[in-house]
């Protein structure tokens, strides 16, 4: 093992901006300085050593001067000074030096003192020198019978690695910790003593376990937990052990510790697939997720819910406790309210529907009284989708639910309001029984939609579907109602004339009428211009929103009135009521064209509006069939396409989600017997508190692509060239939010390098953890030197730095090797996730950086391209696979991923086959980026521009 490998249990951040003190004024501090100066002398020697300096002319002024001294302080200093400085000669053998040091021990371990009697049973857990520790075994024995947990605690711990590391000194230990453990009272030394006899001698601890089975639920929480963990692993290895044991896990269920809960459901879960198992497991989440109030906790148990969800055989069992798991939205977190309502979506069966909706509804209503929380909105969103995928899979669920929903269309919030239409809008077509009730509804809400957009969407609504003629006469009043008085520009101008003008208002005079066309009266007085406000709170919707200048409302509306004037000509045959119909419905259009072109609004009519309320205007003045028919008849066909298109494509993703959990199992595959199952084949049963610990210290071995060159190697960078001094390279490890880097050191020289270190930078939201320290290579010699660093967020980032070393016997300065940069691949953090259409609108017309890129590529096929852009950036294309069949000479695609700290990145790929170049021509084209940092748009740009430059080789 080289020096850079060994084990070094204590780290030390020191400040290099100091120069070191040199060793004869540390040695003069050391013999002849106070208290202080000694403690302060010893710390900079620590310092030195681990920095590399070996310092052996102080280790006889140190045990002469410092050791005999009885001050804490120092006594706790002198404890990390033995156990970093060398104690063996270049040979291998224990220097003579360090017998006088192990006599200090062995009155240390003897001390009245507890802190010092147990700070020095720690000391001796990291020596690794069976010589040193032969003479101090018996102190050590003596330390288990100690009055003082402390030191009790910590004389287990040391047996432990004394016994692990050399059997020999202590062969008796699974024996003398067996007897301790059942005669110990205090908690912090039963779990140590039970945590060395699982791993020293199992079957002592279960001999334990068996006697005292029944008090467990009394053991404080640290002995609980390893006791999970002893039943976990025996019942792992030996399924026969089950039955002894299971009655443990559920009694732990019942644990006052949280994390004892957690261990128990997951080892029962991975221990019996029983449903009253599953059952009790998923029960326990779900009370650890209420009682917890940490939002992270709550997340981490509804990951587990949901892997428990996956499995084929467990979801019957969860769909009974959809009730239970709804309990969670008590929470205020969004994040946490999201994958519940997820979970309780996947969960839903005809059996609970019913319940789930009276939950939903209560929440919605909650929702409506809340004052106004930023997250309210967005709940109220993601309670009215969940409602809306309810109604559509369980069609009997929709007359509940639309007419508390719709309560939501006058709603402030646009975006609850516009899920909340597009539902309505699905069940109307869908549903032909309830067409009445919503159309009903959707009139008594008209008058308070104050969203623009909501309003258009509701007159096409009402449009469409008014089939009687009282609906249509209501349609009818309730749009006069929202206009106003008419002919709008004259009443405007008298209120104009009367509010705003007061010093006019002689002249004007005249000109005023006391009664209009509506026989309503329009005089004013000069007193009420103080207020013109309350006037404009006082203005019909639609008016508003025509003065505001926003005309398109106004096409919208002409459409509708057009529909219901058509349809009202068909359903009464009295011709002065048709000619006064659609007299009214044309007044009411001129009304408005009139408006548009006035100086009124704020921004005039646009043309496009003009030529479509014209058109009305025409049609209504025809009433020719063919416009019957494209008017009443084919707008409903489009809707039904789009409908039935949306349901196909849902339809398609569940199956494929279905297929990928259907476990096939074919009729020649060999059965699986677990008694005869040998240890390496139990790949389905890894040992879960192995993995978790692997994950913790970053070693999580990923299970490698199905190509067999898809290894390590693919990760490796050459640091410097093969004819430098010295060679490195590094092997890059991402995992989460970490970056490991191995770099291998070779001396390529036949002199020895000192104070070899590798000095690195970085560039880019990446922060290094810690220095690597410095190495002395022999020739020819090599090391591995790690270094970590922590990555802030998804944008290309870059390390790096060079390599710095002395020569022995050179009068030169120190020499450099310069490291070519590690380029960090920002794909290992970016995932394809899915959003809907709207959302993917209004993301795109909030982020502010965007990256266009052009394609460059000797790509002939358009589909291939996208889907090697879809490969290369880690993201999903939003657009459905019918929109992108068949083959014309372009397309259009939006792309979406979100990185793992939670950033969106957004892409519309927009590329095209010239023609006109033959077939072989390339594609062509743009790839326009969107994202909320900059760095994320550039990094994704460059990736793409990469990836291109590789295919075109």
């Amino acid at each position: 093992m080289t020096a850079a490998e060994n084990v070094c249990y204590t780290l030390i951040n020191v400040p290099m901006d100091s120069e070191p003190p040199s060793e004869i004024s540390l040695k003069n501090d050391l013999e002849k300085g106070d208290v202080k100066s000694k403690t302060e002398a010893l710390k900079k020697v620590i310092i030195m050593i681990l920095n590399g300096e070996k310092l052996p002319g102080l280790l006889m002024t140190i045990i002469r001067f410092v050791l005999p001294l009885q001050d804490h302080t120092i006594k706790k200093l002198l404890l990390v000074f033995w156990e970093i400085v060398p104690k063996t000669t270049p040979d291998g053998r224990l220097l003579h030096e360090m017998i006088l040091v192990c006599d200090a021990y062995r009155k240390d371990l003897q001390h009245p003192n507890e802190f010092i009697r147990g700070s020095t049973l720690r000391f001796l857990c990291k020596l690794k020198e069976a010589e040193l520790l032969e003479p101090l075994m018996p102190a050590i024995r003596a330390c288990l019978e100690h009055r003082h947990s402390y030191v009790r605690r910590n004389a287990v711990l040391a047996i432990y690695t004394i016994y692990r590391n050399f059997e020999h000194l202590i062969p008796d230990a699974p024996e003398l910790i067996h007897d301790f453990l059942v005669n110990e009272k205090d908690a912090s030394c039963k779990r140590n003593a039970f945590m060395m006899l699982i791993h020293a001698d199992q079957d002592r601890a279960l001999d334990y376990l068996s006697t005292c089975i029944d008090q467990v639920q009394t053991f404080g929480d640290i002995l609980q937990l390893v006791i999970v963990e002893l039943i976990y692993k025996v019942c792992h290895a030996n399924p026969s052990e089950r039955a002894r044991f299971i009655r443990c896990i559920y009694n732990l269920l019942q644990s006052s510790s949280p994390a004892v809960k957690y261990e128990a459901a997951g080892t029962l879960v991975t221990l019996s697939s029983a449903p009253t198992a599953i059952k009790a497991a998923a029960q326990c989440y779900i009370d650890l997720i209420i009682k917890e109030s940490d939002n992270n906790v709550k997340l981490i148990v509804l990951d587990r819910l949901i892997e428990l969800k996956e499995h084929p055989a467990h979801e019957r069992v969860l769909q009974d406790l959809v009730m239970d798991i709804l309990r969670v939205l008590s929470t205020p977190d969004l994040e946490v309210r999201k994958k519940t309502l997820q979970l309780a979506l996947d969960l839903v069966s005809s059996r609970n529907v019913e319940e789930l909706v009276i939950v939903l509804k209560k929440e919605v209503i909650k929702t409506n009284n809340v004052s106004e929380h930023e997250d309210t909105d967005k709940y109220r969103q993601l309670l009215v989708r969940t409602l809306h995928s309810c109604s559509v899979r369980f069609p009997d669920m929709a007359a509940n639910v639309i007419p508390v929903l719709m309560e939501f269309l006058s709603d402030n919030n646009e975006a609850a309001a516009a899920d909340v239409l597009e539902f309505v809008r699905e069940a109307i077509q869908r549903f032909d029984n309830l067409r009445m009730l919503i159309v009903e509804k959707m009139l008594e809400v008209f008058h308070a939609i104050k969203s623009v957009k909501i309003y258009r969407g509701a007159l096409w609504i009402l449009g469409e579907y008014c089939s009687t003629k009282e609906d249509i006469q209501s349609v009818m009043t309730e749009v006069r109602r929202s206009l106003g008085e008419i002919p709008i520009v004259e009443s405007e101008i008298k209120k104009e004339a009367g509010e705003l003008k007061p010093e006019e208002e002689i002249t004007v005079g005249p000109v005023q009428k006391l009664v209009t066309e509506m026989g309503t009266y329009a005089t004013q007085s000069a007193l009420s211009s103080s207020r013109p406000t309350k006037k404009e709170e006082d203005r019909p919707p639609l008016r508003g929103f025509l003065l505001d200048g926003d005309f398109f409302v106004a096409a919208s509306l002409a459409t509708t009135l057009t529909k219901i004037a058509l349809r009202y000509i068909a359903l009464v045959q009295e011709k002065k009521k048709q000619n006064s119909f659609v007299a009214e419905a044309m007044l009411l259009m001129a009304t408005i064209l009139h408006l548009g072109k006035s100086s009124l609004p704020k921004k005039p009519i646009t043309d496009d509006d003009v030529d479509r309320i014209s058109l009305c205007l025409k049609v209504l003045s025809e009433c020719s069939p063919l416009m019957n028919d494209i008017f009443n008849k084919e707008c409903r066909q489009s809707l039904s396409h789009m409908l039935s298109a949306k349901l196909e494509e849902e339809k398609l993703s569940q199956k494929k989600e279905s297929e990928k959990r259907n476990v096939t199992v074919q009729p020649d595959d060999p059965i699986s017997f677990m008694q005869l199952t040998a240890k390496n084949e139990m790949n389905c049963k890894e040992d879960q508190f192995q993995l978790s610990l692997l994950a913790a210290m970053g070693n999580t071995q990923r299970k490698e692509a199905a190509d067999p060159l898809a290894s390590k190697l693919n990760k490796v960078t050459q640091l410097t060239g093969f004819s430098d001094p010295v060679y490195a390279e590094a092997y890059v490890h991402v995992n989460q939010y970490d970056i490991v880097l191995d770099v291998l050191v070779v001396n390529q020289t036949s002199d020895t390098l000192q104070n070899c270190t590798l000095e690195l930078a970085t560039l880019g939201d990446l922060k290094l953890v810690e220095k690597p320290s410095p190495l002395t290579l022999a020739p020819h010699d090599f090391a591995n030197i790690k270094a970590n660093v922590k990555v802030a967020s998804t944008e290309n980032g870059i390390i790096f730095g060079n390599i710095v070393y002395d020569v022995s016997g050179a009068a030169s300065d120190r020499n450099c090797v310069v490291l070519s940069d590690i380029h960090i691949d920002i794909m290992d953090y970016i995932q394809p996730a899915t959003c809907t259409d709207a959302e993917f609108r209004q993301m795109w017309a909030e982020f502010e950086w965007e990256n266009k890129v052009t394609v460059n590529t000797n790509m002939i096929d358009l589909n291939d391209y996208l889907q090697h852009i879809l490969k290369s950036t880690n993201m999903k294309c939003l657009t459905p696979e019918k929109a992108l069949s068949g083959y014309c000479g372009f397309m259009a695609a939006n792309l979406y991923a979100r990185s793992i700290f939670g950033e969106d990145a957004l892409a519309n790929v927009s590329i095209e086959k010239p023609i006109h170049q033959g077939p072989d021509a390339a594609v062509t084209g743009h790839i326009r980026i969107r994202a909320k940092s900059q760095g994320m748009a550039l990094s994704l740009g460059d990736k793409i521009n990469l990836s291109q430059k590789k295919t075109s080789i």
